[in-house]
């Protein structure tokens, strides 16, 4: 495939094992048949097939043993049991879970895209479906095993995928790491398309001619904040608060000077020295009309405001609304770069805060109009930033270090200079040595650039050379080469580069470091002991913080944490500042997990979690103070894992109450990789459900007996309802609760499988007598980040190893980690067939 740019005008162009996992049980031969349990119940020491209730018809004394499958079950028989227990519903009349298995046969088991459906379903014991009819003895068992067994014995296919291209959050961290800036790439970028959990998946990655443009606009912008902008013009940015966000009176803003409360915090960029105004827009003040405010750049403050409600204290400006409560600074002199500014309110009350109406946790949400016994407090509703009204000039900045690493002033060294600063920026951002191509393309702007700007000629040529590496292929897209002489559907190890490529992007969501593309480019890389030990030292940096932060965020759906307002009337408690701590919680949760390399099975077990004094009160965890995050041990058992987390349990609910069947759906979905299949057209929401009977307010839990009460309804909420209700016991919020709507909570179920449970823990317990469909699916999340495609069925003789080997260590993080980066999926590509360019002559 080709791909032009305007900008640069550049063209870019080990058979698995198969035993099984060590807590299994051990297979038998034929000649060794293990004991068997009978359809009564009754302790057998007679061989299998005499004993299994379809094997014994299947084979005679007097006839050749049949093939045999795992524990010494006939190929014949197992053929027979997915017949007679799968196909009467999964048959092409019926066609339940759109599968038809009538003539399925484990002959042809590798040929048929139902095989992997049939293990997922069968290792979490799903099917045959509660209520169904089972066989008997370990029969399921066999089944599931020989199936693995087959599958795992065909030939690897480390699969393929188009290239990839830097996604929001990508060009977020390359351009922090490359130019010491934080940027929002959703100024210039439009949103990123997720496919299988993820946004870096390369399939979905669709290249359009607004994204061009957004990439174009991107490196003009970045590049003028990087090395600031002398002939910068009037320039005017908004910031709006939410009215989720909280500004009670004692609630400190991360970033802002101790002493404050409420308000903002932002990071701006000056686009040069000069002199800048800021408005504020203040509302509220019931109550307490009076308040400062506190205007600070970097920590210190600027400007120190009065604001008396109700009172324009600027009318006399022709540049704000009459009769409005603005305030204005006097003109500020700032130094260019990208700097914190804070604006937020004095803290003038300390102690216990009266309200004869609501007294509790305080935003604009919540709080509604002030009204006779409300004290409102003052609240920021939007700041604006206006300048330069005059540029004073260009002073240093962290960017600008990043860049100019020289600074000569004969023009003969100005362009050897910018040659070092562009190639040194290039074999970077492109992530690979330069070809005299490439620093021929970037001298060609920086000599362009250096002409047109006279005096600032130096700095306009190195800025221009700049956006140009922003704007190339080479550094938007990730193209792997593929060696000469590889024939179509060959597999071939990738290059040293692409795979440092690939393995920081996996761990850091970032380009690698000077010591990654130095190995690379010396081939020293791809060497078993350099490879695992780069491996490691990725883990401890800093920057492995993707891992929770984009990874697991992803994994566990948390950017729906923002789509979920519980009701400001119902749940006045929560708020913006309380949904951050729920997510922070859950990243620092799974940080932890990454840094300590702990089992992955302490994400449903673990005792302890992360927390800050406002999260702390709202889970009832007393002794923490302060805004900082710190590790607390729970009490007891009712709030462990992820499965206790607010983020978690916010999400899967409704504005007004709480969602078991959302909450059941998750689990299915996110934890177990098995979701439900979606309602079928023409069923009523359980909203229609009527909400009393008899007078009397019904719980979630009466309206869902009522709603699954239809056989339609009723075959998948059994499976979801019993998982959602054992997390009943908490409400919209999160918050632990025994009652609802005045009534005893009931949450009483039974799983799929029959296992009783009633609270979270009893949940927990039940997930965890089968641990392999857990780290089943979490090893295919796993690989399908780090791989940027989806895992297809020939990727899952490969997920059954690393999960393998990572049940020998206990489940550890890092054996997940080492598992995928040295699969052959990682490590290499089947080549793919090239298309003919009628655009080359």
């Amino acid at each position: 495939m080709k791909v032009l740019f305007a900008w640069s005008g550049v063209t870019a162009a080990a058979t698995m094992v198969s035993s099984l996992l060590a807590n299994d049980p051990v297979r038998t031969s034929p000649d060794r048949a293990a004991s068997a349990t009978t359809a009564r119940g009754r302790a057998s020491t007679a061989p299998v097939a005499a004993t299994h209730p379809v094997l014994s018809r299947a084979i005679t004394p007097s006839r050749a043993p049949a093939k045999f499958g795992a524990r010494g079950v006939a190929i014949a028989a197992l053929d027979s049991t997915v017949q007679k227990y799968c196909g009467s519903c999964h048959n092409p009349t019926m066609r339940r879970g759109n599968l038809n298995l009538r003539g399925y046969s484990l002959a042809g088991a590798t040929e048929s895209d139902a095989t992997e459906k049939i293990i997922r379903k069968l290792r979490a014991e799903m099917m045959p479906p509660p209520g169904s009819k089972r066989p008997g003895g370990d029969t399921l068992v066999a089944l599931v095993e020989t199936l693995e067994q087959t599958m795992d014995a065909k030939p690897i296919n480390p699969g393929t995928r188009s290239f990839q291209r830097l996604n929001r959050a990508e060009y977020e961290r390359v351009v922090r790491d490359l130019l010491g800036l934080d940027i929002d790439a959703g100024n210039w970028l439009p949103l990123d398309q997720k496919s299988a959990n993820f946004d870096n998946i390369s399939d979905v990655q669709a290249i359009s001619p607004t994204l061009l443009e957004g990439f174009l606009n991107a490196a003009s912008a970045v590049s003028r904040i990087a090395i600031g902008d002398r002939k910068a013009g009037l320039q005017q940015v908004l910031y709006k608060t939410s009215p989720f966000t909280s500004q009670h009176p004692w609630d400190h803003v991360e970033g802002a000077p101790y002493g404050t409360r409420g308000g903002m915090v932002v990071k701006h960029t000056f686009p040069a020295d000069g002199v800048y105004q800021i408005r504020v827009n203040v509302g509220g003040g019931v109550g307490r009309p009076t308040e400062d405010v506190d205007i600070s750049v970097d920590g210190e403050r600027v400007a120190l405001l009065r604001y008396d409600r109700g009172v324009n204290r600027n009318s006399e400006s022709a540049d704000l609304p009459l009769g409005a409560d603005y305030l204005l600074t006097e003109p500020l002199t700032i130094k260019g770069g990208q700097r914190t500014v804070s604006i937020s309110f004095v803290k003038n009350v300390d102690g216990p805060y009266e309200d004869l109406i609501k007294p509790h946790e305080w935003s604009r949400a919540s709080q509604g109009n002030g009204s006779a016994g409300t004290t409102e407090p003052a609240y920021l509703m939007d700041v604006l930033v206006t300048g330069p009204t005059k540029v004073l000039g260009l002073s240093d900045s962290p960017s600008r270090r990043k860049v100019f690493t020289c600074a000569p002033t004969a023009a003969a060294a100005q362009r050897v200079c910018a040659q070092s600063i562009l190639e040194r920026l290039a074999t970077r951002a492109y992530r690979r040595p330069l070809t005299d191509n490439d620093r021929t393309s970037l001298m060609k702007f920086y000599d362009q650039g250096a002409k047109a700007g006279g005096v600032d000629g130096f700095e306009d040529g190195v800025r221009l050379g700049v956006q140009a590496m922003l704007a190339s292929p080479h550094f938007i897209f990730r193209f792997e080469r593929t060696p000469a002489g590889v024939a179509e559907g060959k597999d071939f190890r990738i290059d040293d580069l692409d795979l440092a490529t690939r393995l920081s992007f996996f761990l850091w969501s970032t380009i690698p470091d000077e010591r990654l593309i130095n190995l690379a480019r010396t081939k020293r890389l791809s060497q078993p002991a350099v490879f695992n030990a780069e491996v490691k030292r990725m883990l401890a940096d800093p920057r492995a913080e993707a891992l929770s932060t984009r990874f697991a965020a992803q994994w566990l759906r948390l950017q729906d944490l923002e789509k979920v307002k519980p009701d400001a009337f119902l749940f006045p408690d929560f708020d913006q500042l309380l949904a951050n701590a729920m997510q922070k919680e859950t990243e620092l949760f799974f940080e932890d997990m990454v840094r300590k390399d702990r089992s992955v099975l302490t994400a449903f077990t673990a005792e302890s979690t992360f927390v800050n004094e406002r999260l702390a009160k709202h889970y009832g965890i007393p002794g923490v103070s302060g805004s900082h995050f710190r590790k607390v041990a729970y009490a007891d058992d009712q709030r462990r894992g992820v499965l206790g987390h607010g983020s978690v349990l916010v999400q899967t609910s409704l504005g007004n109450r709480t969602s078991p069947v959302l909450r059941g759906k998750w689990v299915m979905e996110v934890l177990l990789g098995a979701p439900p299949p979606p309602p079928p057209p023409n069923v009523p929401d359980l909203e229609q459900t009527a909400g009393a009977k008899d007078g009397k307010v019904l719980t979630t839990r009466e309206r869902m007996e009522m709603h699954r009460a239809n056989p339609t309804c009723k075959s998948c909420h059994n499976f979801m309802d019993p998982i959602g209700l054992a997390l009943d016991n908490f409400d919209v919020t999160g918050k632990l609760r025994f009652r609802e709507n005045g009534a005893q909570l009931d949450t009483r179920g039974n799983l799929y499988d029959g296992t009783p449970i009633t609270t979270t823990a009893d949940l927990t317990k039940a997930l965890l007598k089968r641990p392999l469909p857990l780290m089943r699916n979490f090893t295919e999340n796993l690989m399908a980040y780090a791989l940027g495609r989806r895992v297809e069925d020939h990727d899952m003789t490969a997920v059954r190893a690393i999960v393998r080997d990572a049940a020998k260590q206990n489940y550890r993080m890092s054996a997940f980690v080492m598992g995928v980066v040295n699969s052959k999926a990682f490590q290499s590509k089947r080549a793919e067939p090239v298309a003919a360019d009628d655009n080359q002559h």
